[in-house]
């Protein structure tokens, strides 16, 4: 589905509002399905031009607390509700409705978005150089590098000893 600029939507309502052309026969032309056109008449027609101007939004609890009482109190659908509040699409406040029903005020809150920032290494306290413990630590950095280094020769005279045999053919 391809995004429509604010005058592409504004044109598509106002042919609508004409009365000339159905709602399906303007969405088809357009390339959108009827109820995407439904809810930009039902938003221009609360909000008026300003409808289409909406950036990304981060709604607070409170508003979102907000619109499902608007819902609640004077029973509008959720399709209603979203374009009298200004939201880009009724699924939004669906969303809202389902988790406010399972979980409670708290599916409301805002949640931080994406991966979480990495974690700084803390630093270990090296341990004192000639003591026990430092000593012991270095044996096992040795020991790590020594079993190393062994693989390594190993697997540097397998490698050798199959391109002998490959030479020898």
């Amino acid at each position: 589905m391809s995004k429509f600029n604010i005058e592409e939507k504004i044109e598509a309502v106002i042919r609508y509002q004409q009365g000339t052309e159905g709602v399906k026969s303007i969405a088809k032309s357009i390339g959108v399905h009827h109820t995407v056109l439904l809810n930009w008449i039902k938003q221009y027609e609360h909000h008026g031009e300003n409808a289409f101007n909406q950036p990304y939004t981060s709604y607070t609890t409170q508003f979102k607390l907000d619109v499902l009482n608007y819902i609640k109190e004077t029973g509008t659908s959720i399709r209603e509700a979203a374009a009298i509040f200004n939201i880009a699409t009724h699924s939004t406040v669906q969303k809202w409705q389902k988790s406010f029903e399972l979980h409670g005020i708290d599916a409301l809150k805002p949640t931080k978005k994406g991966r979480p920032p990495m974690k700084k290494e803390t630093n270990k306290s090296q341990p004192v150089k000639g003591t026990e413990e430092a000593l012991r630590a270095e044996i096992e950095r040795l020991r790590m590098e020594n079993a190393y280094l062994k693989k390594l020769r190993a697997l540097i005279q397998e490698k050798e000893k199959l391109q002998n045999k490959t030479k020898r053919k």
